[in-house]
């Protein structure tokens, strides 16, 4: 699998997911408003650890049914070795059957510790997590829909395949972004513009729309909004220079 260099994703890490989004959406062919970012609520139980990027490993899970431990035994360790087999960083997208009624976290501070140690660095659920104090202190990120108290009868179903989370469907290797804000499943044939696009929408916004507003003391408002509008023209032409589109302004 083909993966940006890890410079690449440093910084992309460094970036909201709002920001990777704003770069996102200039080269993608993806329908902006429907298509790769979360459709319903997440929660960022570890917002202290800053935005994640990472390549998908997936995995299903029903916690409220017993019968797949005894079903198929070995499905953990077979599991755990498909995550350990890919290169990190690696996000783990675990799509919960039991829906909202979720049951059981697959997620505690064991099973973080054992993940952060094989290249994982957080995990979307669309379930719930537990112990999110010690995952934070694991340094492995969690967002979810809930937390719960207990694991229940939680075993992999099914691993390495699409898995539907928060309303978007999200493949093995697709790379993810997320924070605060939600994720972005950022499309294979995107990645490779990605962060040259998310750097120059910032940096055009701060140049232009953002310059044009602040700290302006003594100014007129009416020419503020004189000067921001000429600024967004700007950065219009800027956009549609670069990407053949104008951006959000």
């Amino acid at each position: 699998m083909k993966q940006l260099p890890i410079s690449d994703l440093l910084r992309l890490a460094q970036m909201t997911t709002p920001t990777v989004y704003n770069g996102w959406s200039q080269i993608t062919r993806a329908d902006i408003a429907r298509e790769g970012f979360n459709r319903e609520p997440t929660q960022d139980w570890t917002p202290q650890l800053g935005p994640m990027v990472g390549y998908a490993v997936t995995v299903v899970i029903e916690p409220s049914n017993a019968r797949h431990r005894s079903d198929n035994p070995d499905a953990l360790r077979a599991y755990r070795d498909y995550v350990a087999s890919f290169p990190g960083p690696k996000i783990v997208v675990v799509q919960d059957l039991d829906g909202e009624k979720t049951v059981g976290s697959m997620w505690g501070e064991v099973n973080a510790t054992l993940h952060r140690a094989i290249g994982c660095v957080g995990t979307i659920v669309d379930g719930a997590v537990r112990d999110i104090d010690e995952m934070g202190r694991a340094g492995f990120k969690a967002v979810s829909r809930r937390l719960c108290v207990g694991n229940a009868h939680v075993h992999p179903v099914r691993w390495n395949c699409d898995v539907e989370v928060f309303g978007t469907t999200i493949r093995p290797g697709q790379l993810v972004h997320a924070d605060k804000h939600g994720f972005l499943a950022v499309p294979a044939e995107d990645e490779e513009r990605l962060l040259e696009a998310a750097q120059f929408m910032d940096r055009s916004e701060f140049e232009t729309v953002i310059a044009a507003a602040w700290n302006r003391p003594g100014i007129a408002p009416g020419q503020i909004v004189a000067d921001a509008a000429a600024a967004a023209k700007e950065f219009r032409r800027r956009s549609q220079a670069t990407f053949s589109r104008e951006g959000e302004w």
